[in-house]
C-alpha cells in the first residue's frame, strides 16, 4: 500500500472569523488570495456542521485602490449590506495599516468608518431609503405603516427591512413569524424582519430573523433600519442604544448618514483546503 501523501490545509484558502454581538462572519481577504465563490460553495462554507458556518461571508477585494466588500447570506445569495461585518472588517484593516479612519466600498456605496475608542469601531451606512420602489416593495404603499397586521415600517439600508413595533420583543416566536414575512409577497427581494419594544427613553430591545439566513443575535442594518423607523414614528429621538440577543448598538441617524456604533471580534484564522474546494465548487 503506496505511503499516504500529507497536505498542507494552510496551503489552499485562508480565512478569518469574526463576529460583531454574535452576528459572525467568514471573511476571505482577496487581495491575499482569491477562491470563485459560486453559491454551492458558499453555502457549503456556511454550513456549522460540515464547513465553518457563518450569518454573512465578506470578501474583500480591492476597486481602484480601495477595499470593496461583497456580502453572502449563508443559503447563497448575496447582500448589497452587512453593517456589523463592515465594522470588524474596518477593525482588521485599520490595525492592519495603522489609521484610525478608512473609506470601505460596498454594493450599498461608500461607507465612512473611524475608530471610536475603547474597542469600538463606527460605520456611516449612508441614508435610509423610505420611497417604496427604493426600499423595493412591490407597490406605492405607506412605508411608515404597511398594509400588513401589525402595521410594521419600510425601511431600506442596502438592503430591504421590515420592522414591527411589540409590547414586548422577548414573547414573540421570531422564528416562526420571521420566516413567514420574510417572503412576504410585499417584498419583491425578501426581506429582514425586526420585532422592537421600547423599554426607555431613545432604547430600544430589537430581536432580528435575517432574510437567507435565520435568527441572528444581532444585525447591524437592521439596528438602523429599526432606529429610523422609531425615529419617524416619534417613539425614540435620531440617537438611540438598540439591545439585541448579542450585545449593544448605539445608533445616530445623523444629516450625513446613519452612524452604528459596536464592538468588533476577530476570533481565530483558517483555511479551506484544496480538496475540499474542489468538492464543493
Amino acid at each position: 500500500m503506496p505511503p499516504m501523501t500529507q497536505q498542507n490545509p494552510h496551503t489552499s484558502l485562508p480565512f478569518m472569523k469574526m463576529h460583531g454581538l454574535g452576528n459572525d462572519f467568514v471573511v476571505i481577504d482577496a487581495r491575499v488570495r482569491t477562491h470563485e465563490l459560486s453559491a454551492k460553495l458558499v453555502t457549503a462554507i456556511g454550513n456549522r456542521h460540515c464547513g465553518v458556518g457563518f450569518d454573512q461571508l465578506a470578501e474583500i477585494t480591492l476597486r481602484a485602490g480601495t477595499p470593496h466588500l461583497t456580502f453572502y447570506n449563508s443559503d447563497g445569495s448575496t447582500s448589497a449590506a452587512c453593517g456589523n461585518a463592515t465594522r470588524c472588517i474596518a477593525r482588521y484593516l485599520m490595525d492592519e495599516s495603522g489609521a484610525t479612519d478608512l473609506t470601505l466600498t460596498t454594493d450599498r456605496g461608500t461607507l465612512p468608518t473611524i475608530d471610536a475608542g475603547n474597542g469600538l469601531v463606527s460605520v456611516n451606512m449612508g441614508h435610509p431609503q423610505l420611497n417604496w420602489d427604493e426600499i423595493p416593495l412591490a407597490q406605492d404603499v405607506d412605508t411608515l405603516a404597511l398594509p400588513i397586521d401589525g402595521a410594521p415600517s419600510a425601511t431600506g439600508m442596502g438592503n430591504p427591512h421590515c420592522t414591527f413595533f411589540v409590547p414586548d420583543a422577548e414573547a414573540i416566536n421570531l422564528a416562526a413569524r420571521g420566516a413567514d414575512m420574510e417572503h412576504h409577497p410585499l417584498y419583491p427581494q425578501r426581506t429582514n424582519v425586526q420585532f422592537a419594544s421600547v423599554v426607555g427613553k431613545d432604547h430600544l430591545r430589537m430581536r432580528v430573523w435575517e432574510r437567507g439566513v435565520g435568527v441572528t443575535l444581532a444585525s447591524g442594518s437592521s439596528s438602523c433600519a429599526t432606529a429610523v423607523s422609531a425615529a419617524r414614528r416619534g417613539l425614540t429621538g435620531r440617537s438611540v442604544q438598540i439591545d439585541l440577543d448579542g450585545g449593544t448598538l448605539h445608533i445616530d441617524w445623523k444629516d450625513d448618514g446613519v452612524w452604528m456604533t459596536g464592538g468588533t471580534s476577530y476570533v481565530f484564522d483558517g483555511a479551506f483546503t484544496a480538496n475540499w474546494l474542489r468538492a464543493n465548487s
